[in-house]
Protein backbone atom coordinates (compact mmCIF):
# COMPACT_ATOMS: atom_id res chain seq x y z
CA UNK A 1 0.00 0.00 0.00
CA UNK A 2 1.47 3.33 -1.13
CA UNK A 3 -1.16 5.81 0.02
CA UNK A 4 -0.73 7.09 3.58
CA UNK A 5 -3.86 7.38 5.72
CA UNK A 6 -4.57 10.14 8.29
CA UNK A 7 -3.61 9.19 11.85
CA UNK A 8 -7.19 9.63 13.07
CA UNK A 9 -8.63 7.02 10.66
CA UNK A 10 -7.49 3.79 12.43
CA UNK A 11 -9.26 4.43 15.77
CA UNK A 12 -12.48 5.18 13.88
CA UNK A 13 -12.49 2.07 11.68
CA UNK A 14 -10.92 -0.36 14.18
CA UNK A 15 -13.22 -3.28 15.10
CA UNK A 16 -16.09 -1.96 13.00
CA UNK A 17 -18.14 -4.62 11.24
CA UNK A 18 -17.93 -3.56 7.62
CA UNK A 19 -19.47 -5.09 4.50
CA UNK A 20 -17.70 -4.42 1.20
CA UNK A 21 -19.57 -5.40 -1.96
CA UNK A 22 -17.31 -5.98 -4.92
CA UNK A 23 -14.46 -6.45 -2.47
CA UNK A 24 -12.45 -8.64 -4.87
CA UNK A 25 -12.69 -6.04 -7.63
CA UNK A 26 -10.43 -3.16 -8.61
CA UNK A 27 -11.48 -0.49 -6.10
CA UNK A 28 -12.74 -3.01 -3.55
CA UNK A 29 -9.33 -4.60 -3.05
CA UNK A 30 -7.72 -1.30 -2.14
CA UNK A 31 -10.60 -0.38 0.17
CA UNK A 32 -10.37 -3.76 1.89
CA UNK A 33 -6.59 -3.56 2.23
CA UNK A 34 -6.85 -0.15 3.91
CA UNK A 35 -9.68 -1.17 6.22
CA UNK A 36 -7.91 -4.41 7.16
CA UNK A 37 -4.72 -2.48 7.97
CA UNK A 38 -6.75 -0.42 10.47
CA UNK A 39 -8.30 -3.44 12.20
CA UNK A 40 -11.77 -3.45 10.69
CA UNK A 41 -13.73 -6.72 10.60
CA UNK A 42 -14.60 -7.27 6.95
CA UNK A 43 -17.24 -9.27 5.15
CA UNK A 44 -16.50 -9.24 1.42
CA UNK A 45 -19.34 -9.89 -1.02
CA UNK A 46 -18.45 -11.05 -4.54
CA UNK A 47 -19.54 -13.05 -7.56
CA UNK A 48 -15.93 -13.80 -8.48
CA UNK A 49 -14.23 -17.15 -7.86
CA UNK A 50 -11.58 -15.37 -5.79
CA UNK A 51 -10.46 -15.28 -2.18
CA UNK A 52 -9.20 -12.33 -0.13
CA UNK A 53 -6.61 -12.05 2.67
CA UNK A 54 -8.52 -9.15 4.19
CA UNK A 55 -11.71 -10.73 5.50
CA UNK A 56 -14.47 -13.31 5.17
CA UNK A 57 -15.54 -13.78 1.56
CA UNK A 58 -19.16 -14.61 0.78
CA UNK A 59 -20.11 -15.43 -2.78
CA UNK A 60 -23.63 -14.31 -3.56
CA UNK A 61 -25.86 -12.35 -5.89
CA UNK A 62 -26.98 -8.89 -4.82
CA UNK A 63 -29.95 -9.20 -7.17
CA UNK A 64 -31.47 -11.35 -4.40
CA UNK A 65 -33.07 -9.01 -1.86
CA UNK A 66 -33.13 -11.63 0.91
CA UNK A 67 -29.40 -12.19 0.44
CA UNK A 68 -28.84 -8.44 0.75
CA UNK A 69 -30.88 -8.32 3.96
CA UNK A 70 -28.88 -11.22 5.37
CA UNK A 71 -25.38 -9.90 4.65
CA UNK A 72 -26.12 -6.32 5.79
CA UNK A 73 -27.73 -7.29 9.09
CA UNK A 74 -25.58 -6.19 12.02
CA UNK A 75 -23.16 -4.20 9.87
CA UNK A 76 -21.78 -0.91 11.18
CA UNK A 77 -20.85 0.31 7.72
CA UNK A 78 -21.30 -0.73 4.11
CA UNK A 79 -19.12 0.13 1.14
CA UNK A 80 -21.21 -0.62 -1.94
CA UNK A 81 -18.59 -0.90 -4.68
CA UNK A 82 -20.01 -3.75 -6.78
CA UNK A 83 -20.77 -2.86 -10.36
CA UNK A 84 -20.33 -3.74 -14.01
CA UNK A 85 -17.97 -2.10 -16.48
CA UNK A 86 -16.75 -2.72 -20.01
CA UNK A 87 -15.34 -0.96 -23.04
CA UNK A 88 -17.48 1.55 -25.05
CA UNK A 89 -18.39 -0.95 -27.78
CA UNK A 90 -19.75 -3.52 -25.31
CA UNK A 91 -21.57 -0.72 -23.49
CA UNK A 92 -23.31 0.20 -26.72
CA UNK A 93 -24.10 -3.34 -27.89
CA UNK A 94 -25.16 -4.85 -24.53
CA UNK A 95 -27.17 -2.11 -22.74
CA UNK A 96 -29.54 -4.50 -20.95
CA UNK A 97 -26.62 -6.51 -19.57
CA UNK A 98 -25.52 -3.31 -17.82
CA UNK A 99 -28.78 -1.70 -16.86
CA UNK A 100 -30.86 -4.52 -15.40
CA UNK A 101 -28.41 -6.22 -12.98
CA UNK A 102 -26.95 -2.88 -11.85
CA UNK A 103 -30.39 -1.45 -11.17
CA UNK A 104 -31.41 -4.54 -9.19
CA UNK A 105 -28.25 -4.88 -7.12
CA UNK A 106 -28.21 -1.19 -6.20
CA UNK A 107 -31.89 -1.04 -5.27
CA UNK A 108 -31.72 -4.20 -3.17
CA UNK A 109 -28.49 -3.44 -1.34
CA UNK A 110 -29.38 0.16 -0.48
CA UNK A 111 -32.87 -0.73 0.71
CA UNK A 112 -31.53 -3.61 2.82
CA UNK A 113 -29.00 -1.22 4.39
CA UNK A 114 -31.77 1.26 5.21
CA UNK A 115 -34.05 -1.38 6.72
CA UNK A 116 -31.19 -2.77 8.81
CA UNK A 117 -30.30 0.71 10.12
CA UNK A 118 -26.68 0.60 8.95
CA UNK A 119 -25.06 3.74 10.36
CA UNK A 120 -23.00 4.67 7.27
CA UNK A 121 -23.27 3.54 3.66
CA UNK A 122 -20.89 4.72 0.93
CA UNK A 123 -22.10 4.20 -2.63
CA UNK A 124 -19.68 4.39 -5.55
CA UNK A 125 -21.29 5.98 -8.58
CA UNK A 126 -19.39 6.99 -11.73
CA UNK A 127 -18.23 9.80 -14.00
CA UNK A 128 -20.67 8.25 -16.49
CA UNK A 129 -23.58 9.57 -14.42
CA UNK A 130 -22.77 13.10 -15.57
CA UNK A 131 -24.38 14.77 -18.57
CA UNK A 132 -21.90 15.31 -21.44
CA UNK A 133 -19.27 17.94 -20.60
CA UNK A 134 -15.51 18.47 -20.55
CA UNK A 135 -15.08 19.45 -16.89
CA UNK A 136 -17.40 17.81 -14.37
CA UNK A 137 -18.52 19.89 -11.37
CA UNK A 138 -20.76 18.76 -8.52
CA UNK A 139 -24.30 20.14 -8.38
CA UNK A 140 -26.48 20.86 -5.36
CA UNK A 141 -29.60 20.33 -7.49
CA UNK A 142 -29.65 16.62 -8.28
CA UNK A 143 -33.19 16.70 -9.72
CA UNK A 144 -32.30 19.45 -12.23
CA UNK A 145 -29.18 17.54 -13.27
CA UNK A 146 -31.25 14.42 -13.86
CA UNK A 147 -33.29 16.24 -16.49
CA UNK A 148 -30.22 16.06 -18.72
CA UNK A 149 -29.05 12.97 -20.60
CA UNK A 150 -26.44 10.81 -18.86
CA UNK A 151 -23.13 10.62 -20.70
CA UNK A 152 -22.83 6.82 -20.65
CA UNK A 153 -26.61 6.37 -20.89
CA UNK A 154 -27.50 2.84 -19.70
CA UNK A 155 -24.79 2.19 -17.08
CA UNK A 156 -24.82 5.91 -16.29
CA UNK A 157 -28.56 5.95 -15.66
CA UNK A 158 -28.35 2.82 -13.50
CA UNK A 159 -25.83 4.69 -11.34
CA UNK A 160 -28.06 7.76 -11.33
CA UNK A 161 -31.06 5.75 -10.16
CA UNK A 162 -29.14 4.62 -7.09
CA UNK A 163 -28.16 8.23 -6.41
CA UNK A 164 -31.81 9.26 -6.71
CA UNK A 165 -32.82 6.43 -4.36
CA UNK A 166 -30.40 7.80 -1.76
CA UNK A 167 -31.72 11.33 -2.34
CA UNK A 168 -35.24 9.98 -1.73
CA UNK A 169 -34.08 8.48 1.58
CA UNK A 170 -32.65 11.84 2.61
CA UNK A 171 -35.87 13.69 1.84
CA UNK A 172 -38.43 11.23 3.23
CA UNK A 173 -36.50 9.67 6.11
CA UNK A 174 -34.05 12.45 6.95
CA UNK A 175 -31.04 10.19 6.35
CA UNK A 176 -28.69 13.03 5.45
CA UNK A 177 -25.57 11.63 7.10
CA UNK A 178 -26.15 7.88 6.75
CA UNK A 179 -25.59 7.66 2.99
CA UNK A 180 -22.64 9.13 1.08
CA UNK A 181 -22.12 9.05 -2.69
CA UNK A 182 -18.86 9.45 -4.63
CA UNK A 183 -18.40 9.73 -8.38
CA UNK A 184 -14.94 8.45 -9.40
CA UNK A 185 -13.37 9.07 -12.80
CA UNK A 186 -11.49 6.37 -14.76
CA UNK A 187 -9.97 4.19 -12.04
CA UNK A 188 -7.17 1.70 -12.69
CA UNK A 189 -4.65 -0.30 -10.70
CA UNK A 190 -3.86 -3.66 -9.14
CA UNK A 191 -6.80 -6.03 -9.41
CA UNK A 192 -8.17 -4.47 -12.58
CA UNK A 193 -9.90 -6.64 -15.16
CA UNK A 194 -7.59 -7.36 -18.07
CA UNK A 195 -10.18 -9.25 -20.09
CA UNK A 196 -9.01 -8.73 -23.70
CA UNK A 197 -12.59 -8.58 -24.95
CA UNK A 198 -13.97 -5.67 -22.92
CA UNK A 199 -11.32 -4.10 -20.69
CA UNK A 200 -11.02 -0.35 -20.16
CA UNK A 201 -8.33 2.01 -21.51
CA UNK A 202 -5.34 1.30 -19.24
CA UNK A 203 -5.82 -2.46 -18.69
CA UNK A 204 -6.42 -2.82 -22.43
CA UNK A 205 -3.19 -0.95 -23.15
CA UNK A 206 -1.25 -3.06 -20.66
CA UNK A 207 -2.59 -6.33 -22.12
CA UNK A 208 -1.58 -5.19 -25.62
CA UNK A 209 1.89 -4.27 -24.39
CA UNK A 210 2.22 -7.78 -22.98
CA UNK A 211 1.30 -9.22 -26.38
CA UNK A 212 3.95 -6.98 -27.93
CA UNK A 213 6.52 -8.48 -25.57
CA UNK A 214 5.49 -11.99 -26.54
CA UNK A 215 5.19 -11.80 -30.30
CA UNK A 216 6.13 -8.29 -31.41
CA UNK A 217 2.55 -7.37 -32.34
CA UNK A 218 2.43 -3.59 -32.71
CA UNK A 219 0.23 -1.97 -30.04
CA UNK A 220 -2.73 -0.59 -31.99
CA UNK A 221 -4.70 2.26 -30.42
CA UNK A 222 -7.91 3.89 -31.55
CA UNK A 223 -8.09 7.50 -32.72
CA UNK A 224 -5.27 10.02 -32.84
CA UNK A 225 -4.25 10.15 -29.16
CA UNK A 226 -5.70 13.61 -28.53
CA UNK A 227 -8.64 12.81 -26.18
CA UNK A 228 -8.01 13.91 -22.61
CA UNK A 229 -9.03 11.70 -19.71
CA UNK A 230 -8.81 11.73 -15.92
CA UNK A 231 -7.10 8.57 -14.62
CA UNK A 232 -7.08 7.80 -10.89
CA UNK A 233 -5.05 5.09 -9.18
CA UNK A 234 -7.22 2.65 -7.22
CA UNK A 235 -5.51 3.39 -3.89
CA UNK A 236 -6.17 7.13 -4.25
CA UNK A 237 -9.79 6.33 -5.11
CA UNK A 238 -10.05 4.07 -2.06
CA UNK A 239 -8.71 6.84 0.16
CA UNK A 240 -11.44 9.16 -1.14
CA UNK A 241 -14.05 6.51 -0.39
CA UNK A 242 -12.76 6.18 3.19
CA UNK A 243 -13.01 9.97 3.50
CA UNK A 244 -16.67 9.73 2.49
CA UNK A 245 -17.23 7.14 5.22
CA UNK A 246 -15.38 9.12 7.88
CA UNK A 247 -16.59 12.65 7.16
CA UNK A 248 -19.75 12.17 5.11
CA UNK A 249 -20.51 14.49 2.20
CA UNK A 250 -22.21 17.28 4.19
CA UNK A 251 -24.80 19.04 2.01
CA UNK A 252 -23.43 17.62 -1.24
CA UNK A 253 -25.53 14.81 -2.82
CA UNK A 254 -22.28 13.37 -4.23
CA UNK A 255 -18.57 14.21 -4.38
CA UNK A 256 -16.15 13.75 -7.29
CA UNK A 257 -13.02 11.63 -7.02
CA UNK A 258 -10.33 12.25 -9.62
CA UNK A 259 -6.63 12.82 -10.11
CA UNK A 260 -6.97 16.60 -10.32
CA UNK A 261 -5.85 16.90 -13.94
CA UNK A 262 -6.39 15.49 -17.39
CA UNK A 263 -3.90 13.65 -19.57
CA UNK A 264 -4.10 12.86 -23.27
CA UNK A 265 -4.13 9.28 -24.50
CA UNK A 266 -0.84 10.00 -26.26
CA UNK A 267 0.72 11.18 -22.98
CA UNK A 268 -0.61 8.06 -21.29
CA UNK A 269 1.03 5.83 -23.90
CA UNK A 270 4.32 7.72 -23.63
CA UNK A 271 4.26 7.41 -19.85
CA UNK A 272 3.63 3.67 -20.17
CA UNK A 273 6.74 3.48 -22.37
CA UNK A 274 8.81 4.66 -19.40
CA UNK A 275 7.57 1.58 -17.51
CA UNK A 276 8.17 -0.93 -20.30
CA UNK A 277 9.36 -0.24 -23.89
CA UNK A 278 7.04 -1.01 -26.80
CA UNK A 279 6.06 0.30 -30.23
CA UNK A 280 2.59 1.53 -31.10
CA UNK A 281 0.45 3.02 -33.85
CA UNK A 282 -2.76 5.06 -33.72
CA UNK A 283 -5.55 3.95 -36.05
CA UNK A 284 -7.03 7.31 -37.03
CA UNK A 285 -9.89 5.65 -38.89
CA UNK A 286 -11.31 4.65 -35.49
CA UNK A 287 -13.26 7.11 -33.31
CA UNK A 288 -11.66 9.17 -30.56
CA UNK A 289 -14.69 9.31 -28.27
CA UNK A 290 -15.35 12.39 -26.14
CA UNK A 291 -12.60 15.02 -26.62
CA UNK A 292 -12.24 15.64 -22.89
CA UNK A 293 -13.52 14.14 -19.62
CA UNK A 294 -11.95 15.54 -16.44
CA UNK A 295 -13.21 15.73 -12.86
CA UNK A 296 -13.21 18.91 -10.79
CA UNK A 297 -12.10 17.69 -7.34
CA UNK A 298 -12.18 21.04 -5.53
CA UNK A 299 -15.10 19.96 -3.32
CA UNK A 300 -13.33 16.79 -2.11
CA UNK A 301 -10.19 18.80 -1.40
CA UNK A 302 -12.14 21.44 0.52
CA UNK A 303 -14.27 19.19 2.76
CA UNK A 304 -11.82 16.30 3.20
CA UNK A 305 -8.02 15.89 3.42
CA UNK A 306 -8.25 14.38 -0.08
CA UNK A 307 -5.17 14.82 -2.25
CA UNK A 308 -4.20 12.15 -4.80
CA UNK A 309 -0.80 10.84 -3.72
CA UNK A 310 0.36 8.47 -6.49
CA UNK A 311 1.70 9.88 -9.76
CA UNK A 312 0.80 8.25 -13.06
CA UNK A 313 4.16 6.60 -13.76
CA UNK A 314 4.32 4.99 -10.31
CA UNK A 315 0.72 3.84 -10.60
CA UNK A 316 1.31 2.33 -14.04
CA UNK A 317 4.41 0.54 -12.78
CA UNK A 318 2.52 -0.89 -9.79
CA UNK A 319 -0.29 -2.02 -12.09
CA UNK A 320 2.10 -3.59 -14.61
CA UNK A 321 4.01 -5.49 -11.92
CA UNK A 322 0.74 -6.85 -10.49
CA UNK A 323 -0.53 -7.84 -13.94
CA UNK A 324 2.61 -9.81 -14.81
CA UNK A 325 1.93 -12.00 -11.77
CA UNK A 326 -1.83 -12.33 -12.31
CA UNK A 327 -2.37 -12.32 -16.08
CA UNK A 328 -5.16 -14.89 -16.12
CA UNK A 329 -7.03 -13.81 -13.02
CA UNK A 330 -9.76 -12.18 -15.12
CA UNK A 331 -10.94 -15.71 -16.01
CA UNK A 332 -12.02 -16.14 -12.37
CA UNK A 333 -14.11 -12.96 -12.45
CA UNK A 334 -17.84 -12.80 -13.05
CA UNK A 335 -18.37 -12.57 -16.83
CA UNK A 336 -21.45 -10.54 -17.69
CA UNK A 337 -20.68 -10.38 -21.41
CA UNK A 338 -20.00 -13.95 -22.49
Amino acid sequence: MIVKLPHHFPPYFRDKRIVVTGGTGLIGRSVCEMLHSMGAKLTIITLDDLTSPYGTVIKGNLNDFKFCQHVTKGADQIFHLAGIKADPITTKLRPASFFVPMLMMNTNLLEAARLNDVSRVVYTSSIGAYPPAEIFHESHDLEKEFQQTSMDQYPGWAKRMAELQIEAYRKEHGLLNRFAVVRPCNVFGKGDSFDPINSMVIPSLIAKVRQYQRNGTLVELWGDGSPIRDFLYSEDCAFGILCAAFYGTYEWPYVNLGSGHGISILELVQTMQTVVPFEYVFDKTKPNGFPKRVMDISVAMSIWPYIPQVNLETALRETWDWYIKHEDEYKQRQQYFK
